[in-house]
């Protein structure tokens, strides 16, 4: 019975990614700021709407859920997947940051993100299940893996608050992206949504697009470093643990377009997911000594976002700080893409495209360039109409 529920739940998962993609976002098209709210709202909704489900099979104790050394009756198991959903609903925020880096470098139209960020986001849950099936394998082997946990939480908050927000990325820097021009050719420039593409020789090869897809996936690894271990500070409960972190990480998508092209007003969550992780790692440590109610970490979890948002209206960016915060996250100067390519081509002894195929290649994405800028200042009228007030 409990593997049945499991199941369920995943195929519950599966049917919503295949009716996202083969249904409802079947042709690319761009997302704007008010149908990203919309988004937003829904899967915040069905995420709060499984609470029935977590209440049902605790409170009854359904296929012994609940029935652990800790037991859990409903109102509690509820109260436990609420707060674990928020921990890590609010530490993606610091992986948006660094996607809408990632897809700046790489000078990705607006119409294409959705795809690429899809197939993102469904990597990312069959990872994070794999990492929280055996964090919960370590826990109940090795009680003392929450000492780890909780020390790995205070070592990320710490590098979190000394880090500089300087928007410095340079995809040739990356580990993911040399690698992956080791061993696979790359085509020079995007090929509308496609991954891979033939070469005028015949060769397959990847396109720029999928070197962003292994840099978000990689860059959802390196975030479940931390946010795994926080969620299992809250509880650890297999099943609360993955159904949260599952319905945070389909949100994400959605978050990303309505965040994306206002992070510069939030500057002072990075400050609150700190204090929020060093609160967490601090509570991990000292497990065994005191315990804080799941009411109590919810309200405290809950007051550290609402005093990062509060700071950042009440002490905003100067229109000069947050107009350089929008350069660094809407492209670099260079052409990222034409120089990783470059120097792919290099290494490969200078095979390259067909000409005519490159620059028909080029042209498209110049085009796509162009209307993207367009779709850009579309999306900025629009917030900027969603945030004045209505007129008396």
């Amino acid at each position: 019975m409990e593997l049945a529920i499991w199941s369920g739940f995943i195929v519950l998962i599966c049917a919503i990614l295949a009716l996202d993609l083969g249904v409802l976002n079947k042709k690319d098209h761009v997302i704007g700021f008010r149908e990203a709210l919309r988004w937003t709202a829904l899967w915040v909704a069905v995420s709060m709407s499984f609470l029935g489900v977590v209440y049902y099979l605790y409170d009854n104790h359904v296929a012994g859920f609940g029935g652990g050394d800790v037991p859990l009756d409903g109102p509690t198991a509820a109260l436990l997947y609420v707060t674990a959903y928020l921990v890590e609903y609010s530490l993606s925020i610091d992986n948006i940051f660094v996607i809408a880096l990632i897809i700046a470098a790489f000078r990705v139209p607006r119409l294409y993100q959705h795809r690429v960020l899809f197939w993102g986001i469904l990597g990312a849950l069959v990872l994070r299940g794999a990492m929280i099936g055996a964090g919960a394998a370590l826990l109940k082997q090795f009680t003392w893996m929450i000492y780890v946990f909780g020390g790995i939480l205070i070592l990320s908050a710490i590098k979190m608050a000394m880090a500089k927000d300087d928007g410095d990325f340079d995809p040739n820097d990356s580990a993911v992206v040399r690698f992956a021009k080791r061993f696979y050719p790359m085509a020079p420039t995007l090929h509308g949504n496609d991954f891979f593409v033939f070469l005028a020789d015949g060769r397959r090869a990847m396109t720029p697009l999928f070197l962003v897809l292994l840099l978000i996936e990689s860059t959802d690894v390196l975030f479940a470093v931390d946010s795994i271990p926080a969620v299992f500070a809250v509880t650890t409960d297999p099943f609360l643990v993955f159904t949260s972190n599952i319905f945070a990480i389909m949100g994400l998508r959605s978050l990303y377009f309505a965040l994306a092209g206002m992070l510069g007003k939030f500057h002072h969550l990075k400050h609150a997911l700190v204090v929020l992780m060093a609160f967490i790692g601090i509570k991990m440590l000292a497990s065994h000594h005191f315990s804080i109610s799941p009411g109590a970490s919810l309200a405290v979890i809950a007051l550290i976002l609402a005093a990062g948002v509060i700071a950042s209206l009440a002490w905003p960016l100067s229109a000069e700080e947050l107009a350089k915060h929008d350069a660094r996250h809407a492209g670099h100067p260079h052409l990222a893409v034409d120089a990783i390519a470059e120097s792919a081509e290099s290494a490969e002894g200078g095979h390259s495209a067909d000409p005519a195929v490159t620059a028909t290649e080029q042209a498209g994405a110049a085009t796509e360039q162009a209307g993207a800028a367009t779709e850009q200042a579309g999306a900025a009228t629009e917030q900027a109409g969603a945030d004045s007030p209505p007129a008396s």
